[in-house]
């Protein structure tokens, strides 16, 4: 039970990433504050947790949100250990096709709701000497041309969390993001159905996308942030972890 009686907010967790370390994280003992927009899939978790669990439907557009999902956690279960920012808008347009309606909307919801989540729950994390694992991406490197919003919301949530880990480690918090690969979660699934390939694509991929043979899953990937959402972290703060099947930077695939 590494996280036993952790209590930790997580955006985006009615589904994919999010769900899956919902999941974990109660099976090693935390309460969660489960944040979405769909209450339907919501009440699900609700349903298969059970008072492990609370649920905030909150739209992160909407700049009250970070106050409404700190003020859930605590009248649920009174204190905050850990808040997880992984709610992301993914909007595939690249140079010629981004909006600024489409920018800030990227900006706001993966990096601007992020930060202020942070600013509403610190002093609670400060209380509790408790931690904030950012959910980034490897496009935060260079990324994908088609997309260019998410990228740069990515490298900005990287750079929010080294300034905040060296900011406040002198206040008993600490600040880490993991930086996922290509991850098999259902909105990636039907991403790529929309983009035109076959239902079967997953088993389809070269070693060049998957040298180990089969895709990462959102449940490899919850198991990977326990650690860093528990006390067997400490007192490391301001990592940057990337979490592929391949080495990110500087990798030359085989010509």
């Amino acid at each position: 039970m590494r996280l036993k009686d952790k209590v930790i907010i997580i955006t985006g967790a009615t589904s994919g990433i999010g769900k899956a370390l919902t999941v974990r994280a109660v099976a090693e003992g935390a309460k969660v504050l489960i944040h979405g927009i769909s209450k339907e899939d919501g009440q699900k978790l609700l349903d298969h947790l059970g008072k492990s669990v609370a649920l905030c439907i909150a739209d992160l557009e909407d700049l009250s949100s970070p106050k409404k999902i700190v003020d859930c956690a605590l009248d649920a279960f009174g204190q905050i250990d850990a808040v997880v920012n992984n709610a992301a808008s993914i909007e595939r347009s690249n140079l010629q096709q981004i909006t600024p309606e489409a920018f800030t909307k990227t900006i706001t919801i993966n990096l601007q709701s992020a930060l202020f989540l942070v600013q509403a729950a610190f002093a609670h994390l400060k209380k509790t000497g408790g931690n904030v694992l950012n959910i980034g991406s490897i496009n935060a490197y260079t990324g994908e041309s088609s997309l260019l919003a998410y990228s740069i919301s990515k490298a900005g949530l990287q750079t929010m969390t080294r300034n905040l880990a060296n900011a406040h480690g002198v206040d008993g918090v600490r600040f880490n993001l993991i930086n996922p690969g290509w991850i098999l979660t259902d909105r990636e699934y039907a991403d790529q159905i929309k983009k035109g390939l076959p239902e079967n694509w997953p088993t389809k991929l070269g070693p060049e996308n998957i040298p180990f043979g089969k895709m990462s899953t959102p449940e490899q990937l919850a198991s990977a942030c326990i650690y860093w959402l528990s006390d067997e972290s400490k007192p490391f703060t301001g990592s940057i972890v990337d979490l592929e099947q391949f080495s990110i930077i500087g990798r030359n695939p085989e010509k």
